[in-house]
């Protein structure tokens, strides 16, 4: 990420009837139910949803809304997730930070690219009790059909080096290689998370090389990212291998339209440095569930580009960004034509679409607020 706004903390074949079905329904238009009697074809469900399909002639895409937190290892942020996102019809993604699958008293395990062993930016798991609890909240979230990808391990950013963002291949691949050991380790601890299951990461303040540590992932089996920028609401390219969401840069309304990274802790340090202050809590509660309805709205009416939203399991000014996050997922993942799922079911269903057709929306100028 940009550090303009201050550091940022932190898984032939549809058959006949199914074509039949496509060739059929051409120009309906919308997104919208199918009639099951007019397609028996096994095309919704928990596996495959209705919108899992190629678009028809002259479709929108759904409105993808992706929901993100990175290092996903607070209970009370789970505890409120979970249930709040099968109220709403919504799957999100968890970005795991490594280290938080490990007690304090194995810190020493952990050697930072650059630093020695058992140190971090950040706290390790806490004590085997508070890592078994996180390890059943990673489960539940599994379970249900949360995403889980890789934050990797001690969070180092600008400020705090050698950090993330001067980082070489070779330490990336050190770093992406501690945190398989530590997610193979929990699993003997009951972690239901295989390797083969996480497909994309998000980098350490956003920060990193991308020709760096881009090849790295690729080599081991990742299929996308979402540590890099973009001026407005942009639609995933594949590059170096990954498939790359962007984190969008949007004007804030509350901030006569100033830009700024759509992303909790640079929205909190645009609106006031950072700093702590109860008696603003529900003013930035309120300024950014304007800006991600904004950002919604802005992609909705034109591109239709997957918008990420980019948040952490913290309670930075009292809450005041979760709640708007959570608010935002009761508003909008229930509407029609909106779909809140993860990253590896927007690249499925990017990989069904006809390169062409998709290409019309991916050549639109970004999502602009305002």
């Amino acid at each position: 990420m940009s550090t303009a706004t201050g550091r940022r903390w932190e898984p032939i074949a549809f058959g006949v009837a199914l074509v039949l079905t496509f060739l059929i329904l051409v120009g309906l238009g919308t997104v919208g139910p199918v009639d099951k009697a007019d397609d028996p074809a096994p095309t919704a469900g928990a596996d495959r949803p209705e919108w899992m399909r190629p678009l028809r002639d002259g479709e929108k895409p759904p409105q993808f809304v992706l929901f993100t937190f990175d290092g996903a290892g607070s209970h009370p942020h789970w505890a409120r997730i979970l249930p709040l996102a099968e109220k709403s019809d919504a799957h999100v993604t968890g970005f795991l930070t490594g280290i938080y699958l490990l007690p304090e008293s194995r810190r020493e395990e952990y050697h930072a690219p650059g630093h020695g062993p058992g140190r971090a930016a950040i706290s390790f798991g806490g004590s085997d009790d508070e890592v078994a609890v996180r390890i059943e909240d990673l489960n539940a979230a599994i379970d249900a059909g949360h995403e889980l990808g890789t934050h990797f391990n001690g969070h180092f950013c600008q400020g705090n080096e050698p950090s993330a963002a001067s980082w070489t291949a070779a330490q990336w691949e050190s770093e992406l290689d501690q945190f398989f050991t530590f997610v193979a380790d929990a699993a003997t601890h009951g972690l239901r998370l295989d390797r083969e299951s996480i497909k994309g990461s998000r980098t350490p303040c956003l920060e990193g090389r991308f020709a760096a540590f881009a090849p790295v992932l690729a080599e081991q089996g990742l299929t996308y990212d979402s540590s890099r920028t973009s001026d407005g609401i942009a639609w995933p390219r594949r590059e170096k291998g990954l498939w790359e969401f962007r984190v969008p840069i949007v004007r804030v309304p509350a901030l006569d339209l100033r830009k700024v990274v759509m992303q909790d802790y640079d929205l909190w340090y645009a609106l006031n440095g950072a700093e702590e202050d109860p008696s603003r809590d529900e003013e930035f509660t309120s300024v950014t569930l304007d800006t991600y309805r904004a950002a919604y709205q802005a992609a909705k009416n034109t591109n239709r580009a997957p918008l990420t939203v980019g948040t952490h399991f913290n309670d930075w000014s009292g809450g005041a960004f979760s709640r708007a996050t959570e608010r935002f997922m009761a508003d909008v993942c229930v509407r029609d034509d909106t779909v809140c799922t993860t990253y590896s079911r927007v690249v499925e269903w990017m990989e069904l679409q006809d390169p062409a057709v998709l290409d019309r929306f991916r050549d639109m100028p970004p999502a602009q607020v305002g």
